[in-house]
């Protein structure tokens, strides 16, 4: 069983910035993140928005799902738009023509964030302006036909990264994106699942309380690229977490800390056999893949002891 060491809130808000009729996919993670996400955030907000499978679902003209402002942006300049938001609000308070604290907030996937999009997110945060950066990862390009990222797990099958004789598919380990942002020594960093919905809450309301730049990096799970069931997405984000996959844990002011502990890692067969991506990998290869992401782990949790 694992042990969730952050739950400072044990209740879901009430009000929905996310109105219902959007066209996502069934079972679609990414949709319950935003959902939950936005419900936090409340409606003194302003959201730019990358180009991907959050902006097409929800805004297809001529309509739109969102209840607070909201600005569709291209794949590379998601975090340039909302440094220019932040900017024209601090200039405005400067002149005595604005006085709310809104807070600025960017969306983006992982193919907007960890790809196209990495040169202006590190220019953003290296400036430190104060906004939110959240990536929801479902570790391809699914808008667009489920292409390979950077953030595509090895062994995954994809339709630019197939299986077959020549190829076990992704022929890449998943970029660390969070340790990239880590690096740029901004004050709050973290992983989170709508799986573990009040840890996502929490690390959401601690980003929105932060002076300078936050980053959350978001597991969402995607039936539709992953080839899994769509009932399958609450427990697949929990396995994600339990095996030491996709681990939760925070970055406050440089200190790790580990927010679900399992005693013990469940094997990756428990996560993997779930998704039809990853049926072609033979033994050897999941053995070399749980032997990679049993020592990541054991490095995240040597820095989480730390004090």
């Amino acid at each position: 069983m694992e042990k969730v060491i952050t739950m400072e809130k044990n209740e879901v808000p009430f009000e929905e910035y996310l109105a219902p009729g959007h066209r996502a996919c069934t079972g679609c993670g990414e949709m319950l993140a935003v959902r939950l996400i936005a419900k936090t955030l409340g409606d003194d907000v302003i959201i730019a928005n990358a180009t991907g499978c959050v902006e097409i679902v929800s805004s297809p003209l001529p309509t739109t799902s969102w209840r607070v402002p909201w600005i569709h942006t291209l794949f590379e300049n998601t975090s340039a738009v909302a440094s220019g938001i932040e900017a024209g609000m601090k200039a405005m308070t400067r002149k005595g023509r604005y006085s709310r604290k809104t807070k600025v907030v960017a969306m983006g996937g992982d193919g907007a964030t960890a790809d196209i999009g990495i040169q202006s997110l590190s220019g953003a945060l290296e400036r430190m302006h104060e906004f939110i950066y959240i990536c929801f990862d479902n570790e391809a390009y699914m808008n667009t036909g489920v292409q390979r990222s950077s953030a595509t797990p090895f062994g995954a099958s994809t339709t630019t990264s197939p299986a077959g004789k020549q190829s076990i598919g992704q022929m890449t380990w998943k970029k660390n994106l969070p340790a990239i942002v880590a690096a740029h020594d901004i004050p709050y960093v973290a992983t989170a699942c709508p799986s573990y919905p009040l840890d996502m809450i929490n690390k959401v309301e601690k980003a929105m309380k932060v002076k300078g730049p936050a980053y959350i990096h978001v597991l969402s799970v995607c039936p539709t690229g992953w080839h899994s069931q769509s009932n399958a997405t609450i427990n697949l984000g929990r396995l994600a977490a339990l095996t030491g996959i996709f681990p939760l844990y925070e970055i406050e002011q440089g200190r790790y800390k580990l927010n679900v502990d399992p005693a013990q890692l469940s094997p990756i067969e428990e996560y993997t056999k779930l998704q039809g991506r990853f049926r072609h990998l033979p033994p050897e290869v999941l053995a070399s893949i749980q032997e990679r992401v049993t020592d990541e782990y054991v490095k995240l949790k040597k820095k989480a002891a730390e004090v």
